[in-house]
C-alpha cells in the first residue's frame, strides 16, 4: 500500500517508545491518529497535539477502540504495562487489552497490525545463544507471560497482517528507567549486577524506525522479530560508558544476588504499602538473576535495508544530552 494510502493508528504514543514512533510518523508526514486516555500525561507529545488526530479511548473500552479505528488502516501498538502490583494486572493491560484492539482491529478491516513486544517474552539468553526468531518462547516473569499472552492475541486473533517485534532493554530521551543509573553514576557510584549479566539493547530512535519499516515491508507479515543493535554490554559497561561521558570517576558497587533479592523484596513491599507499582520487585529478580538477556537481530532487517546501527557511545552521548538538557540529571 502508498504511503499517501495508509492512515496509522498509534496505541501509546504519549508513552517513551511511542512518542519516538509518533515522532518518526510526522517526519515522514504520514497520516496518524493517537489513541490516548483523557486526561493522560501529553508532555513527551506536545509539541504534535495541535496538529495531531487524537482519539480518546482506552484498550479496556472495546466501543472506543472501535471508534478510535474508523478510517485506520494500519495499527501500531505500543501501548503496555512494564510495572504493576499483580500478575492479573499485567495481563489486563498486556493480553486483555490487546485482545480487545485485535478484536476491534477486526471489526474495522485493519490491513495490518505491528505489534511492540519484548525480548520478555521470548526469555533469557545468552551471548553464545541468543534468543532468535525461531526458538521457542520461556518467559522468566508475570511481565514476560502477560507480553507473550498479548503476542499470542496477535498471533491467534488477527484476520488482517500482523507483525510482532520484540525489543530487548530499550533506552534514549524520555526514558526513566536507565535515568536511574545515569543520576547514579553522575554521583559517582557504578551499581553492577553480580554475575555481569549480559544484555542487547536497543537505541529507541531506531526502534521507531525500525516499527515503522514493519508497517509495509511485505516479508515481515506473520513474523516475530528481533530489534536491537548487535553490540553486547553488561550494566557495568553501560555506566562505565555515562562516566566516560559525564567526564566522572565512578565507584564500582557490587551487587550481588543476595543482595539483589533483598532489595527486590524490599522495594516489593514497599509498592504494596504505598500502592504505587516499582519496575523492582521480586519478578524482576527473576530477570536479573537469568543468566543473559541477548537477542540476535532478526536477518531480515538487513533485508529490507532498516537496521538498529546506534552503538552504546552515540546513543548515551544522546541520551546524556537530552538529560542535562531538560533538567533531569
Amino acid at each position: 500500500m502508498a504511503a499517501a494510502n495508509l492512515h496509522v493508528l498509534l496505541t501509546g504514543a504519549n508513552g517513551f517508545v511511542g512518542s519516538h514512533v509518533l515522532d518518526h510518523l510526522r517526519r515522514r508526514d504520514l497520516a496518524v491518529a493517537v489513541l490516548l486516555r483523557p486526561g493522560s500525561d501529553r508532555r513527551f507529545i506536545s509539541s504534535h497535539l495541535r496538529t495531531l488526530d487524537v482519539r480518546e479511548g482506552s484498550l479496556g473500552n472495546p466501543s472506543s477502540l472501535r471508534n478510535a479505528l474508523s478510517g485506520i488502516t494500519h495499527v501500531i501498538h505500543c501501548a503496555g504495562s512494564v510495572r504493576s502490583l499483580s500478575r492479573q494486572a499485567f495481563f489486563e493491560a498486556n493480553e486483555t487489552g490487546t485482545r480487545n484492539l485485535v478484536d476491534a482491529a477486526n471489526e474495522c478491516g485493519v490491513n495490518r497490525l505491528v505489534h511492540l513486544s519484548s525480548l520478555a517474552a521470548g526469555g533469557p539468553a545468552i551471548p553464545d545463544r541468543p534468543a532468535a526468531e525461531a526458538d521457542a518462547p520461556s518467559p522468566v516473569s508475570n511481565y514476560g507471560h502477560s507480553k507473550l499472552a498479548g503476542e499470542e492475541a496477535v498471533r491467534n486473533g488477527a484476520k488482517g497482517e500482523w507483525v510482532i517485534i520484540r525489543p530487548p532493554a530499550v533506552y534514549g530521551p524520555r526514558d526513566t528507567e536507565f535515568l536511574r543509573l545515569f543520576r547514579a553514576v553522575k554521583a559517582r557510584l557504578l551499581p553492577e549486577v553480580g554475575h555481569g549479566l549480559p544484555l542487547s539493547l536497543v537505541y529507541a530512535g531506531d526502534l521507531a524506525a525500525t516499527t515503522i519499516a514493519a508497517l509495509t515491508s511485505p516479508g515481515l507479515a506473520g513474523r516475530v522479530l528481533y530489534a536491537a543493535h548487535p553490540e553486547i554490554v553488561t550494566a557495568g559497561q553501560f555506566g562505565a560508558c555515562i562516566a566516560r561521558r559525564l567526564g566522572v570517576r565512578a565507584w564500582r558497587i557490587p551487587l550481588p544476588v543476595p543482595l539483589l533479592w533483598s532489595s527486590c523484596l524490599a522495594q516489593e513491599v514497599f509498592a504494596r504499602l504505598t500502592g504505587r507499582p516499582s519496575v523492582l520487585n521480586l519478578q524482576k529478580f527473576a530477570e536479573l538473576r537469568a543468566p543473559g538477556w541477548v537477542c540476535e537481530p532478526s536477518p531480515v532487517w538487513r533485508d529490507i535495508g532498516v537496521e538498529c546501527t546506534t552503538g552504546l557511545e552515540e546513543g548515551v552521548e544522546e541520551t546524556l544530552a537530552w538529560y542535562l538538557r531538560e533538567g533531569w540529571l
